[in-house]
């Protein structure tokens, strides 16, 4: 009995030491920027009742306004920036989405999809109203993008969708699946330790601050696995000024019926369609995006070259290109 209470003595002893010696080495200053609700430089409105980062790049007069979805939910739109550059013949709209980026954080409940596309159509009623808009979705984006497509199909002249991770239940479980290839290996729990101890010493500036900059981190950690098709070989470069934890969290606990949602009305949108893919993306790169294709009535798709999931970020100039012959092709008006 009492050599177990000494090997257990000295198990406790060392994982005390291990425990304190991570603590020590970890020490330093984690950054955290603030939200708009604390920086008052940053540009900002509120919308839907909340208090949204949001930035236009006008264009010429009387050019149609784009709307850039950025990824997530929880993301920015820091590492789609390059997309400014259409202003040379539209007007260029980003904002973080509630709960995310630099934008508000809001409680779980005004987190879901009905949520995201309130506040969507606030953000087109503020910067076009009374006029049709193209929307420019990534990943998450694409997908809330989709979902708004078949509920308000008139105030959207064409979308363009870079590559949407699912768009029903099904797909939601077989993202999932296949995700947890990219969850695991000690490299990954390494960087899950290290981390944590990391968000330990986050002192602000906010509550959520320190939640923020885990998940965050562990999101980078995912996308930049070694076998991960996000990236084309060399890691995962696509910046992010800062993540919002709990949105991501609350879509996670979204109901099957809830995400079978995003599709169920893109039948009823006839104007035109772009989806995009990361030519290195094996995952959810041109076969699923040829899948979604199927999904609307006029619809085209371009394999950007040289780019992973953040196709924008990987290749910005192949993916201009496609945009720019897009959004200049004669299309349908939109409507029923």
């Amino acid at each position: 009995m009492r050599q177990i209470l000494r090997w257990g003595l000295r198990g406790l002893t060392a994982a005390c030491a291990t425990m304190l010696a991570l603590w020590l080495a970890t020490r330093g200053t984690y950054p955290v920027p603030a939200l708009v609700t604390q920086d008052e430089s940053l540009p900002a409105v509120t919308l839907a009742g909340h208090r949204l980062h949001l930035r236009i790049v006008e264009g010429p007069p009387d050019a149609a306004t784009v709307i850039v979805l950025h990824g997530g939910p929880g993301g920015d739109f820091h590492s789609l920036e390059a997309l400014a550059a259409l202003s040379d013949m539209h007007r260029v709209v980003f904002y973080d989405q509630r709960g995310a980026g630099l934008s508000e954080r809001v409680a779980a409940r005004a987190l879901t999809l009905d949520g995201h596309l309130d506040e969507l159509g606030a953000v087109i009623e503020h910067v076009a109203p009374g006029r049709p808009v193209i929307l420019l979705g990534h990943s998450w984006g694409a997908m809330l993008a989709t979902a708004y497509l078949g509920r308000h199909p008139s105030r959207i002249s064409r979308a363009v969708l870079i590559e949407p991770g699912y768009l029903d239940a099904r797909g939601r479980d077989r993202w999932r699946e296949a995700s947890r290839r990219f969850l695991s290996g000690p490299g990954y729990a390494a960087t899950a330790v290290l981390t944590g101890f990391r968000a330990a010493h986050v002192t602000g500036p906010d509550a959520d601050a320190r939640e923020d900059f885990l998940i965050g981190r562990m999101v980078h950690a995912f996308a930049n696995h070694p076998g991960q098709p996000y990236h084309c070989g060399a890691g995962y470069g696509a910046p992010m000024r800062r993540f919002g934890a709990l949105s991501s969290a609350a879509w996670d606990d979204a109901s099957d019926k809830e995400v079978d949602r995003i599709a169920q009305g893109a039948a009823r949108y006839q104007g035109p369609v772009l989806l995009i893919a990361g030519a290195c993306n094996s995952w959810l790169g041109a076969t699923l995006q040829a899948q979604h294709r199927e999904r609307f009535r006029d619809a085209d798709m371009a394999v950007i070259p040289n780019a992973g999931h953040d196709v924008v970020w990987d290749n910005p100039t192949g993916t201009l290109s496609a945009l720019r012959a897009f959004l200049g092709r004669p299309g349908a008006e939109p409507g029923l």
